[in-house]
């Protein structure tokens, strides 16, 4: 029964995250996207129901849109992918239990704002608008141990993105400020604190590791929205044991 819910809760995350791709494009433009069917964004072909099958149909299309043949993001497929296998292991690591409804609205909101962010350079504030009042009212009545973890977090989340931002005259945006203080909301002081350190880690390395490829080059921005949902995905997960780790190692 357990590979069985875990294909499920997989399946399910594979949905869902071709929805987030539609969301995280479509939002930022305010396009509905509730009524208006998918389309290829190069030649406007409305797409069949054996084309939005997720990531089988990016593979069984070989990555291009079947009519003008111009390559498809391989965003879409990494998003379906991803989210499936985070649905997943949310169910893995929480079973029936409700912190599993928080992890799947917190990958939800992760998903959306990644693929918003990888387009556009933009985190759109509908959605955290969507999801701030979503994760205050379950904190309410599911809080933090202590219970003031949540207001702390928000504030730490607001205040430190605040200072980089004016200290790097704008090296950071508005909208990750935005985001770390709903993050600090859901997921408390601590774990706001070890997602900054860990997306700034991965921040760095990633983007080292594409300048030495020639991927990018230092004048191009790097959105930072992927990096704050891997590092909130860890901290959410394991950010305990890392944080025991440190201190058992440090101190």
């Amino acid at each position: 029964m357990q590979l069985i819910y875990l294909a499920y809760f997989f399946l399910i995350g594979l949905i869902f995250g071709s929805f987030f791709n539609v969301v995280g494009i479509r939002v930022p433009k305010g396009e509905p996207f509730g009524t208006e069917r998918s389309h290829c964004p190069n030649c406007h072909h409305q797409l069949t129901w054996n084309e939005l099958i997720p990531l089988f149909s990016y593979l069984f299309l070989k990555g291009r849109c079947r009519e003008c043949r111009q390559p498809i993001s391989s965003v879409y497929p990494f998003v379906e992918l991803l989210t499936g296998l985070c649905f997943a292991y949310s169910y893995h690591h929480f079973g029936f239990h409700v912190e599993l409804a928080f992890s799947i609205l917190l990958i939800s909101l992760l998903a959306v704002i990644m693929v918003a962010d990888l387009h556009y350079m933009l985190i759109p504030d509908r959605i955290l608008l969507f999801f701030l009042p979503v994760f205050i009212i379950y904190r309410v009545f599911v809080p933090l141990t202590p219970w003031w973890s949540s207001i702390l977090g928000g504030l730490i989340g607001i205040f430190l993105l605040a200072a980089i931002i004016m200290v790097s005259k704008g090296g950071m945006g508005g909208g990750d400020m935005k985001l770390f203080g709903l993050l600090g909301i859901a997921i408390g002081y601590k774990g706001v604190l070890i997602a900054f350190f860990l997306a700034t880690i991965y921040g760095s390395v990633i983007s080292g590791i594409l300048l030495a490829l020639k991927v990018i080059n230092r004048e191009n921005p790097v959105p930072f929205g992927p990096f704050i949902a891997a590092g909130t995905i860890t901290a959410f997960f394991f950010g305990d044991n890392l944080f025991g780790w440190y201190l058992a190692t440090f101190f």
